[in-house]
């Protein structure tokens, strides 16, 4: 499997992901900077199948007209947020100059559906907390986790939609279930693994959980 990370604009992190075997990919999160985002995908040489929202807040859904524009590719989001789509989001364009509002989803995700991407299958899994309609996917040794979990802490539940205990539930019954081993690529930040922010995210108890 290919994961390429791209910092863009609000140091907001989007993830190309893609089968060796087929040359296909899903774009995670394309917040800004479609531009790049479809430079790197034809180094690479692969197609776009896919665009995937985590959440539907500005800073993560910036760049989808674009690409879905240019590659034709379906755009899939959780319906709990598909609201989130439609509100004026006129304060990104003052960090995100190439903001553009993103199209209707083609489809609604929902927990434990795959993702076809090639050989491979991301699995939908729904962590409300950050945003009424958030999910990570997972792909046997990697989970992108959006603004749900960072690398020593966790999404923001102060925005309309949040709820910090739901958050809090989501992250150890839903994402520390997953292999000690598996890598966390967040919506900000630097990775990091499960085992990692079991033993030490001070969110997560200390790990105690």
């Amino acid at each position: 499997m290919i994961i390429r990370p791209i910092l863009v604009a609000a140091m907001e992190n989007t993830y190309i992901v893609g089968s060796e075997a087929t040359k296909e990919c899903a774009v995670i999160d394309p917040g800004a900077e479609s531009s790049r985002i479809l430079a790197e995908v034809e180094r690479l040489g692969l197609t776009v199948k896919a665009i995937l929202n985590t959440h539907g807040h500005g800073d993560h859904v910036g760049a989808v007209a674009a690409i879905k524009e240019a590659t034709g590719a379906s755009y899939a989001i959780h319906q709990g947020d598909a609201e989130m789509l439609r509100e004026d989001n006129s304060w990104m364009m003052r960090m995100v100059p190439d903001f553009r509002t993103p199209p209707e989803p083609d489809k609604f995700v929902a927990e434990g559906e795959g993702i076809e991407v090639g050989d491979g299958s991301l699995r939908v899994i729904e962590t409300p907390g950050h945003t009424p309609g958030g999910v990570c996917y997972y792909v046997e040794g990697a989970v992108f986790t959006g603004d749900t979990l960072f690398q020593g802490s966790i999404g923001r539940s102060d925005f309309p939609g949040g709820n910090g205990r739901q958050l809090i539930l989501s992250i150890l019954n839903r994402l520390m279930t997953l292999p000690p081993d598996t890598r966390v690529y967040p919506g900000h930040g630097p990775s990091s693994t499960i085992g990692r922010e079991k033993s030490s995210n001070p969110f997560l108890t200390g790990g105690r959980v």
